[in-house]
């Protein structure tokens, strides 16, 4: 592939691509922490990081200097079934001991344009007021749909290339949302997609062989560069 294109990494199952996915995490932090005190990640929810995180748990990886965010949470309590803040808690915080200090979660307990106000705040804080903040790691999903983060098709704030975070309204789920935006995306260092099964091809397809329409296909945001590493199981990627 041409340096300026996206790498993909294609494994046969989602078991396969979650460790395929968390060693390259895993190293690519440990390379980052070479060079600079401290790394940073941002993380998603959904269903498949749950095999990323636990599997990135059982490595034997000094979290010391790591600092977790997310890229996006709904917007409910962190006990909530439906929380990406206990999703990773459960599978990765926990049991890989990571300190309470390096972890940077998105309030969804409080009334969603607080929760976006007060992570935007943390966020200017850690990177210094540095606008958009550069990430070392942001790592996403995409759903069928070809959402990202918690950008879906026809959101205004697809647009938005100067914000950090932001409090959106998700009309499919019918729910409250904090998200960062598309500036911060393009920022990272590194963009790690993780994609698996067959109901995400045809998007899949349109995302990185498509002419470029972020505003119908969101997950098309930093994704088509060669600072983009895609892992796909063979159902994601058939149609590729």
């Amino acid at each position: 592939m041409a340096n300026d294109s996206p790498q993909l990494r294609i494994r046969q199952t989602p078991e396969q691509v979650a460790g395929a996915c968390s060693q390259f995490i895993l190293s690519t932090l440990a390379e980052t922490l070479r060079s600079q005190p401290r790394a940073t990640i941002a993380i998603s929810g959904g269903s498949s990081p749950r095999l990323l995180f636990s599997d990135m748990a059982k490595a034997d990886f000094n979290w010391s200097n790591v600092h977790i965010f997310w890229v996006d949470e709904r917007c409910v309590p962190p006990a909530d079934d439906r929380s990406n803040y206990r999703l990773a808690e459960e599978t990765l915080l926990k049991p890989a001991k990571i300190q309470p200090q390096n972890v940077h979660r998105i309030y969804g307990e409080l009334p969603p344009n607080e929760a976006a106000t007060r992570y935007v705040g943390e966020i200017k804080t850690f990177f210094d007021g540095i606008n958009p903040p550069e990430f070392d790691i942001i790592h996403r999903g995409m759903g069928p749909d070809a959402h990202t983060a918690s950008l879906f098709p026809g959101e205004p704030l697809i647009k938005d290339e100067t914000g950090i975070a932001a409090h959106v309204w998700v009309e499919k789920m019918k729910m409250d949302r904090v998200t960062l935006l598309p500036g911060v995306l393009r920022a990272a260092r590194c963009t790690v997609l993780q994609v698996t099964g067959s109901e995400k091809a045809d998007a899949l397809r349109h995302v990185l062989t498509g002419e470029k329409d972020e505003m119908n296909y969101p997950c098309q945001i930093a994704s088509r560069d060669d600072k983009a590493i895609w892992f796909l199981d063979d159902a994601a990627a058939a149609k590729l």
